[in-house]
């Protein structure tokens, strides 16, 4: 089950997606069999025990979960009025198989988000905003749309934005909002999932944990969404297989008392700079970080 958990949840959703045929409906109430999936395999085969338990974050969580799809559906429902402002390109490939669009769709989008992402980690400004998705002190599924909403905005212009002007079809684009969520939950969970050689494939938990280090710039690594192809191309992928992560690994190092609302949450990056520097490197993270070199 650790074994095929990823693959299958990330292609049998995806494939029961493609069936629908970008349903809208159908897609949201697909998303909410993958979300109880995911909840329910992170208790049944945790990767960490003490991640499971709740440190009364549920209701922000579900706040940014439910603002942030919103703000995703809305954005694909826009896509006919964008698109009669853009100029008319033609290029998309329309006749190619669903399946190989949606693949399409993904790749370009992956480009963009990783690009904008990285850039989180680099500007001051940028990373107020993406601060917000850093200071959660445990990963699990939901994490994945905790996100600061003008971030998000930021991240959905940075993947969409070539797409359009290419002239990406609303069923794509549908397409394209639920893949992208089905990985979020498969980056930041708690399953675990032994992901073996795909891990040079797929950016799932194994891989995106240890973006989620607290230690300052140690964390600043695999960044890409979909494909880690893009962080080999970056020079900034990085595979620790000597080092199991502690209970208390995650977060902002230097920022222990980030607020942890809400509406606090929102308010943050407008408030306080948030930052972005330097924690003390545990032993064994130091140890396994001077053996990569």
């Amino acid at each position: 089950m650790r074994i095929l958990y990823a693959p299958l949840f990330f292609f049998g959703f995806i494939s029961a997606a493609l069936s629908l045929a970008a349903s809208p409906l159908w897609l949201l109430s697909l998303l909410a069999s993958a979300v109880l999936l995911s909840f329910a395999c992170e208790r049944l085969i945790p990767y960490k025990v003490a991640w499971n338990q709740s440190q009364g974050e549920g209701r922000r969580d579900l706040c940014h979960a439910l603002v942030n799809e919103c703000l995703t559906i809305s954005s694909v429902a826009a896509i006919p009025l964008l698109a009669s402002w853009l100029p008319a390109t033609g290029l998309w490939p329309g006749h190619w198989p669903l399946a190989l669009q949606l693949l399409l769709a993904i790749a370009m989008a992956d480009l963009g988000i990783t690009l904008v992402h990285y850039a989180s980690h680099r500007s001051p400004l940028l990373w107020r905003l993406h601060a917000v998705h850093h200071s959660v002190t445990r990963l699990y599924g939901f994490n994945g749309l905790m996100k600061h909403p003008v971030h998000q905005l930021l991240e959905t212009l940075g993947g969409t934005l070539p797409l359009l002007l290419l002239g990406l079809p609303v069923e794509v684009a549908s397409l394209l909002a639920f893949s992208v969520s089905i990985q979020l939950l498969l980056q930041h969970s708690n399953v675990d999932m032994r992901i073996g050689g795909l891990r040079h494939v797929f950016a799932w938990a194994p891989v995106h944990r240890l973006h989620h280090l607290k230690y300052g710039t140690t964390g600043d690594v695999n960044f890409a969404l979909f494909f880690p192809v893009w962080d080999r191309l970056l020079g900034t992928a990085l595979h620790l297989p000597g080092y199991a992560l502690a209970d208390d690994d995650m977060g902002i190092g230097d920022r222990p008392d980030y607020p942890q609302a809400y509406v606090a949450q929102l308010q943050e990056p407008w408030v306080n700079g948030g930052a972005h520097r330097p924690a003390t490197l545990p032993t064994a993270l130091r140890q396994a970080l001077a053996e990569r070199a």
